[in-house]
């Protein structure tokens, strides 16, 4: 049985001898049961019903669907005697109008902000904000390397990862094939933290002061070699590098534009309703000024 079927003509007689009211003319076609002016028929509760229910299944769920239905019907026909229904509709109407605004705004707001700026723009407003823009970890510039300690060219690789010749980088970039992992990354910054949990040590303060006075690391664990140099080095309370700080200057001319839009809308919302007269200030004298 895929549908709702199982009310034979004897139950579906009874259901009907129970409504309330009127004579069976003035009922709808298939109504098995009404609450005061409301109405629940054979073909709403069939629509709620999946396709594919065992019969047992299917008699089981509409007897569900129909205490349900009659249960939110009394909640208004009888419990509503003994509450405030003006305050009910009060808070209803308030919370109807905040979510209309919420929804309008946020669709308002989302097609008037793409996210979209120019680099000038996020340039901008990271020079003007600096401050805001501190670093809670170091970060850093440089090379880092993960070898083998039995490769051929060990030697060579420590000799040219401390370097800073065009030459010198050049033959590193060819013979860090034999290297696990190779990352050069001296035009690019790394947090500290990224490169901690690539080398085994504590980095502790002693490690981290020699790493920012541009000692060489050159650590030997486990069968391998780890070996990192610092070509720059900002600390704790350092300003942001643009690049770093790049996705939170996006992330604040966003909620910059949206807040913006938002108040915008709002007064063109105003002064269209002043204009269509939906508003009216009937003494003539507008409070808002």
């Amino acid at each position: 049985m895929t549908r709702f079927k199982f009310l034979s003509a004897a139950s579906a007689a009874l259901l009907l001898a129970a409504c309330s009211g009127g004579s069976p003319s003035e009922l709808q076609p298939g109504t098995l049961v009404t609450v005061g002016p409301h109405c629940l028929t054979k073909a709403e509760v069939d629509s709620h019903m999946p396709a594919g229910l065992s019969a047992a299944d299917s008699t089981a769920m509409a007897r569900a669907y129909i205490q349900s239905w009659i249960d939110a019907r009394l909640v208004t026909e009888v419990a509503s005697d003994e509450v405030d229904m003006a305050e009910i509709d009060r808070l209803t109407e308030e919370y109807r109008v905040e979510l209309i605004k919420a929804q309008y705004r946020r669709t308002m707001a989302m097609q008037a902000s793409d996210g979209i700026f120019s680099d000038d723009s996020l340039k901008a407003f990271y020079q003007a904000r600096q401050n805001e823009f501190i670093l809670e970890r170091p970060m850093l510039r440089g090379i880092y390397l993960k070898i083998r300690d039995d490769v051929p060219n060990l030697s060579i690789l420590r000799r040219l990862y401390k370097s800073t010749r065009p030459e010198d980088m050049d033959r590193l970039e060819k013979e860090s094939h034999t290297a696990v992992h190779y990352d050069y990354f001296r035009e690019r910054w790394v947090s500290l933290d990224q490169l901690e949990t690539k080398i085994p040590i504590d980095f502790t303060p002693q490690v981290t002061s020699s790493l920012q006075g541009g000692k060489p690391l050159d650590v030997h664990s486990g069968g391998f070699v780890y070996l990192l140099s610092v070509s720059e080095y900002l600390p704790v309370g350092s300003v942001m590098p643009f690049e770093a700080a790049e996705p939170l200057v996006r992330e604040r001319l966003l909620t910059t534009r949206r807040m913006a839009y938002a108040a915008r809308l709002r007064n063109e919302l105003f002064n269209t309703a002043l204009d269509r007269e939906i508003v009216k200030f009937p003494s003539g004298f507008n409070p808002l000024k």
